[in-house]
């Protein structure tokens, strides 16, 4: 194990063949501006060289961490076959480019939903989502659906990537990458 983005994408594809549902998602955690910690599910879109990527609303609550502090670790379960990568660094957008491409692949009734969600914010029930979509449906019935100023992207850039491979008797496979300089440091870690 030499680069880990070459060992990320090899796991990454045995996990979409092993069947998993969502073999993309990944836990996402956040600190707010006192500190507080904060952690939930949300799916990658992109990972290369340059970070792993993944779109959300701008006015949302992670969106709120990021602007306080961005800085971001995640986490990737796959069982089978019994492997974890948890990655962390600095956080930067993406692109209004790249934003707006990755949009543009998004099932219709997905674009419509993002127009529609008022993330993280209150609602008096679930009718109220349905009604706001209903109404952003009748609004583009045809065509193309422009992306919301309010939605976009976050790359984490990683500083740190740990692979862990489950073994039996809990003598489990651990491997970390540094960022050092232009390259990656990789150093053993007992399970």
């Amino acid at each position: 194990m030499t680069d880990p983005f070459t060992q990320f994408n090899a796991w990454l594809e045995d996990a979409k063949r092993s069947g998993l549902e969502e073999p993309t998602a990944m836990a996402l955690a956040t600190a707010d501006a006192q500190g507080r910690p904060a952690v939930r599910m949300v799916l990658l879109k992109h990972a290369d060289e340059r970070g792993f990527v993944f779109y959300t609303n701008l006015e949302s609550a992670k969106a709120a961490d990021l602007r306080a502090n961005p800085r971001a670790s995640l986490c990737f379960y796959w069982n089978p076959p019994g492997r974890q990568v948890c990655v962390s660094g600095r956080v930067e957008p993406v692109s209004a480019a790249e934003a707006d491409a990755y949009f543009a692949t998004r099932p219709r009734l997905s674009q419509i939903g993002a127009w529609a969600s008022q993330q993280s914010r209150p609602m008096a029930g679930y009718y109220e989502l349905e009604q706001a979509c209903a109404g952003l449906a009748l609004r583009y019935p045809l065509g193309a659906v422009p992306r919301p100023p309010f939605w976009s992207g976050y790359r984490v850039v990683p500083e740190r990537i740990e692979f862990w491979k489950q073994k039996p008797f809990r003598r489990h496979e651990r491997v970390l990458f540094t960022r050092e300089g232009g390259g990656w440091k990789q150093q053993w870690l007992f399970p």
